[in-house]
């Protein structure tokens, strides 16, 4: 029997309505909450941004899988969109791939991504990437939709970086495999041009995903362009943190000089609405202990 998991079901409907999806990537909590106050109908957890933000380094496989859920699981908790998190390479063999998506989707997310590279991995858009055999990927795309059938609900995004080491025509043909065993979006990482995605696009089925790193090898279209091309997820997932932090060296650099900053910085009343003190405050009043003056 399937446990119902609501984020998935309403990724399935988002999915099922055809309508293009731009999605923010988030790597907290915080970062999370304004992408929904901003109107956006779902986001993705960036391994990138993530490791940045929790660990304070790249990228490059370091965080553990109880790190990554625990943070999925913060995250999930602050909105009500569904957040799709990155599995990476599952954690392991096809036996940690199911264990993987299980707890992904117990910490209430509503897909997870599962990857081709080999551990560790790296960003897609950084050097030093490689793959793993075919039969390892297929095995690891299997088990994670073994898992969801089994009666995890979740959906499942497969990625395949194999344009990088073997070429696009290695790529596509192991996304269509993908979609075979059952992958419910499809992401083939770091198409170098216009012609690779639109050839991505055109001889892949489903839905599919682009992954847009400003000054990294995709290149960075207009929405309705991705769109077009036939892509229905458009992920981001640097331009919040690349935001935030270049905002926070800014404002210390004015510090650093004793400056004035007040033009960097949020209202503070805006300040505190947007982290959630006047809900907090307005749903205290109902408990006569809780109130104060």
């Amino acid at each position: 029997m399937r446990n119902q998991n609501v984020a998935a079901d309403k990724l399935r409907k988002l999915i099922n309505s055809g309508k293009f999806l731009p999605m923010p990537c988030c790597f907290d909590a915080l970062s999370a909450k304004l992408i929904e106050q901003a109107d956006f109908q779902l986001t993705f957890m960036s391994g990138f941004a993530t490791s940045a933000s929790r660990l304070g380094a790249p990228d490059l496989g370091l965080m553990s899988y109880a790190e990554v859920v625990d943070q999925a699981r913060n995250i999930n908790e602050a909105i009500s969109i569904p957040m799709i998190a990155d599995g990476d390479t599952g954690y392991g063999n096809a036996m940690n791939v199911r264990r993987t998506v299980g707890g992904f989707a117990r910490a209430g997310c509503a897909a997870v991504l599962i990857e081709d590279q080999l551990a560790p991995k790296r960003c897609g858009h950084t050097p030093g990437k490689d793959v793993v055999g075919r039969e390892e990927a297929f095995d690891r795309i299997k088990a994670a939709v073994d898992a969801r059938e089994e009666g995890t609900d979740i959906l499942i995004m497969a990625r395949t970086d194999a344009n990088h080491t073997h070429g696009l025509k290695e790529a596509i043909e192991r996304a269509h495999r993908f979609h075979e065993l059952g992958a419910d979006i499809l992401f083939v990482e770091a198409p170098k041009n216009i012609d690779e995605m639109r050839t991505i696009c055109s001889e892949l089925p489903g839905c599919k995903m682009a992954n847009i790193v400003e000054g990294g090898l995709t290149p960075n279209l207009a929405m309705n362009e991705i769109s077009e091309l036939g892509y229905q997820i458009a992920a981001y997932p640097l331009t919040l943190l690349s935001a935030a932090m270049s905002a926070m060296k800014m404002t210390l650099d004015r510090m650093k000089v004793d400056q004035p900053r007040n033009d960097l910085l949020l209202d503070f009343g805006e300040l505190r609405k947007d982290i959630g003190f006047d809900e907090y405050y307005e749903n205290s009043e109902a408990y006569t202990s809780s109130q104060r003056k």
